[in-house]
């Protein structure tokens, strides 16, 4: 069905240089965090991606010397790998991505852009930036490039350097994926009102129903991260409402149900966005709220599919996600969840791998080392509930009550933007400490 495409008014999104901000400007490129655009921005088709891949597929039959159409077909790809988390289909994309570079090797700006988001997909964030640099060196005023530049910038720790791609990104052309990369700079900073204002504009800027389901899902999040799961819970509706099918829609659905103590809907939002795309993140959640309503056998199912996964990346020779770190730390070995976080840390010094390690090292009983890193996860002000949960469980196994207090607290929140296995474990230890003589 056809829908009303809103123009995009120049709007200038300062994002301010100094003390004042500290940026970054990943748009949630990996599966600890909800889904981003298709990496090409505005330019990404409104139709489903396999229906794009496969109109794309029957035009190179007919010309395969089409390079334009080869690095477009390498985007859908990538775009598909993202709805389904079928790696096979990464595998896909770059096949067309260097078809489309062996046809134009030079000033091939599309496929130069799609080699750097294949490479943030597969989290190989050196090789992103090497590509969206080559890309700029291109075209110059590429705001898709600009993009995927921040996004690289972003997981290698380089925050001020992602703040001026993203700032040239809206300078250039500020529709809903620049806007949407501006939400996140503030986001990340904890300045979660401004993050929501970007991501309104974003939603009146979008063209697509991507565009559209990210917007929705975003907004939902932010509201439950400021403690108003009943905002969050009609922002998800809304979204669903145009995307019923939309897995980070029904994730940010599921988190508002569990933040208003509805386990039983949030168990079905996540099984229906596992069916969906068995996304490790969506796994882990649908996990761990059968552990919590303590459906042990149908958990251990999530479980395995988790650990099945895992060896697929292992044996693929992938980098670890946050995801399959704090599983680990869980639910397996400590003693692994701290060698996974330790390679993951080498390659990507991202605020939420800082977590992700702090809190392996905590259950491996490394306590004060473990500290460290949670300190560096909440640097910049971000406002991540899990993260304050991780640090508060640090700070009380250190003994210092105070600080765990704080941090318990402000991770239940007015409503607990934790998960409910989470939120219990929280609880259990505020009452453990008002109990400590």
């Amino acid at each position: 069905m056809p829908r009303r495409r809103h123009r995009v008014k120049a709007i200038a999104v300062t994002l301010a240089l100094g003390t004042a901000m500290f940026a970054a400007g990943a748009v949630l490129i990996e599966p600890d965090t909800p889904d981003a655009p298709a990496p090409g921005g505005t330019a990404a088709a409104a139709a489903r991606p396999a229906d794009t891949a496969a109109a794309l597929t029957a035009r190179l039959q007919r010309l395969p010397g089409d390079w334009n159409a080869w690095s477009a077909l390498g985007m859908a790809h990538i775009e598909q790998a993202r709805t389904t988390a079928d790696p096979a289909l990464y595998t896909k994309a770059d096949k067309a991505l260097r078809r489309s570079l062996s046809l134009q090797p030079s000033g091939n700006t599309g496929a130069e852009t799609g080699m750097a988001a294949l490479a943030a997909a597969r989290h190989d964030f050196t090789t992103a930036r090497t590509w969206a640099e080559k890309a700029l060196a291109s075209a110059p005023y590429s705001p898709a490039a600009y993009g995927v530049l921040a996004d690289a910038h972003t997981q290698l720790g380089h925050y001020r350097d992602a703040e001026r791609a993203v700032q040239k990104m809206n300078d250039l052309r500020p529709d809903a994926a620049s806007l949407a990369r501006a939400s996140y700079t503030f986001e990340l900073r904890g300045k979660t009102e401004r993050a929501a204002e970007l991501m309104r504009r974003s939603l009146t800027a979008a063209t697509t129903d991507s565009e559209r389901a990210f917007a929705h899902a975003c907004l939902s999040n932010l509201a439950l991260e400021d403690g108003n799961a009943r905002l969050a819970l009609d922002e998800a509706d809304q979204g669903l409402r145009e995307a019923p099918e939309d897995p980070a829609l029904l994730d940010a659905r599921a988190r508002a149900h569990a933040a208003l103590g509805k386990t039983d809907q949030a168990r079905a939002d996540w099984q229906r966005a596992t069916d969906i795309a068995p996304l490790p993140h969506l796994l882990l959640a649908l996990g761990e709220t059968h552990q919590a309503l303590g459906h042990d056998e149908q958990a251990q199912a999530q479980y395995t599919l988790l650990r099945a996964q895992d060896t697929l990346r292992t044996s693929g020779g992938g980098p670890p996600d946050t995801d399959a770190i704090l599983f680990e730390a869980d639910h397996g070995s400590p003693v692994r969840a701290v060698a996974l976080a330790e390679q993951a840390l080498r390659t990507r010094p991202f605020v939420a791998v800082h977590d992700a390690y702090a809190w392996a090292l905590h259950r491996a009983g490394r306590h004060r080392e473990a500290l460290a890193h949670a300190d560096q996860a909440l640097a910049l002000g971000t406002r991540h509930s899990l993260w304050r949960y991780h640090r508060g469980a640090i700070h009380h196994a250190l003994g210092n009550d105070q600080a765990a207090t704080a941090d318990l607290r402000s991770a239940l929140g007015p409503a607990p933007a934790l998960h409910p296995l989470h939120a219990t474990d929280a609880r259990a230890l505020l009452e453990r400490i008002g109990t400590r003589p």
